[in-house]
Formats: C-alpha cells, sequence, structure tokens
C-alpha cells in the first residue's frame, strides 16, 4: 500500500512538474519545435516516466534533472533570440530545395528527405504541380513554404470568370534513376516508348534523371540530377 501511495505522488509530481514547465516555455514546445525543443521534449517526457515510477531513487533527484533539462531550454531559446548566429549553430537555416520546378536532389539529401516526402509536403500546400513552384524552402521545423511561379499567383481564372483546366494526379515513371515498370504498364506505355521521350530530351542515360512523371495526357516530367538553373 504504501509503495501504491508512492508512485501515485511521484506520478502527480511529474504530471505538474512538465506542465509547469512547459507552460513556462511557451507554445513552440507544442507546435514548431526547433531542434533543442524536440530533443529536450523527448528527455523530459523520459524523466518524468522515471519520476513517476521509479522508487529506488529519491524523488528531488528526479525533480531537479527535470527542472535542469527546462532551465538548459529556456536558456538556449533565450541566447537564440539574442544572436542570431547562435540561433543559426542550434537550429539551422532554412534550404531551397525546389527551384523553378526543379528538385535541388543535394540540398535534399542533406536532410535525408526522399521524393515521396516533398511530394507529401507540397500536397500539404495544395500544390499537386512541381512545375507550378518557383522556390520551395524546407523550413527548420520541417514544413515546406513554397513561392509559386507568377502566372500562378497573381491573377486566377475565377478572377476572371474562365473556365480552367483542373489539376491531375501524376504517376511516377522513373524514381532516383530507376523505371518504375508497373506505373508504365497501367499507361500501356514501354520502357522504349519512354527511353524515345529521353533522347529527345537530350537524355540518354535513366540514371541521370532523378524523378520523371506522367500527367494524364501522358505528358513527360523530368527532373534531371544535373538541374540547369541559375545560382541566385
Amino acid at each position: 500500500m504504501k509503495l501504491f501511495i508512492e508512485i501515485v505522488i511521484q506520478t502527480f509530481l511529474a504530471f505538474f512538474a512538465i506542465l509547469f514547465i512547459t507552460r513556462i516555455l511557451g507554445r513552440q514546445q507544442l507546435s514548431q519545435l526547433s531542434m533543442q525543443e524536440y530533443i529536450n521534449g523527448i528527455t523530459f517526457g523520459s524523466i518524468a516516466a522515471t519520476l513517476a515510477t521509479d522508487i529506488d531513487q529519491r524523488t528531488w533527484q528526479h525533480l531537479i534533472g527535470l527542472f535542469l533539462f527546462g532551465i538548459l531550454t529556456f536558456i538556449v531559446s533565450y541566447i537564440s533570440g539574442k544572436n542570431i548566429k547562435f540561433a543559426r549553430l542550434m537550429q539551422g537555416e532554412a534550404e531551397i530545395i525546389i527551384q523553378d520546378g526543379k528538385i535541388l536532389e543535394k540540398n535534399l539529401q542533406r536532410f535525408h528527405y526522399t521524393i515521396d516526402d516533398v511530394y507529401h509536403l507540397l500536397r500539404k500546400k495544395d500544390v499537386f504541380n512541381i512545375k507550378d513552384v518557383k522556390y520551395g524552402i524546407l523550413e527548420t521545423t520541417g514544413e515546406i513554404s513554397v513561392i509559386k511561379v507568377a502566372d500562378k499567383t497573381e491573377v486566377t481564372l475565377g478572377d476572371l470568370k474562365l473556365q480552367g483546366e483542373e489539376d491531375d494526379i501524376k504517376t511516377e515513371i522513373i524514381i532516383t534513376g530507376n523505371i518504375i515498370y508497373e506505373n508504365l504498364l497501367k499507361r500501356n506505355l514501354t520502357a522504349k516508348w519512354l527511353m524515345g521521350q529521353l533522347k529527345v530530351q537530350g537524355i540518354q542515360d535513366v540514371r541521370d534523371v532523378f524523378y520523371a512523371n506522367l500527367d494524364e495526357q501522358n505528358n513527360l516530367y523530368i527532373d534531371q540530377y544535373r538541374d540547369k538553373i541559375q545560382k541566385n
């Protein structure tokens, strides 16, 4: 019975301690986490769980560790707000991963993102055609900010009361230099047809293609490993 009471008391202490610390640190712990906040958030949970169930050590030892991590997180966040160099060191910087409808593979690989990750983020921004993207910026929070090309942002067909073509779901046919044969078969197309289309665009080896897809009219979008774009 005594053991049960100790666990109940420690659980209450852990719950209200971590609630209090999170309240002090602000809402960033709940929404857009920085790197150190994400790491400390995990540590908070681990220490709080130990505090709630560990009866072999004294309760105050776990509480000190819990509050110490909270204080360190607050200090790092405070310094980051005062010193931009320190903030970039701790949190990193936003990175351009799409420019002029082309994927910047090296920047993408630095963050261990796949093409599926990129399209998932784009769909969350209601972007279904990568050619509509002027710049795609990967934020430090893991989200993507999109700047569309001018004719997709300034005046819409709805503003002019005109009927436009709806965008469609694209079919992936090449990913990291590998042909997706089953997707070609679904379109009643062959690898020979695909290679012919690549040669028309001056591509001799499919391994030079990072990503390619087809729209409903079998128009081919190609992103090569070597993107011919201007460096801004």
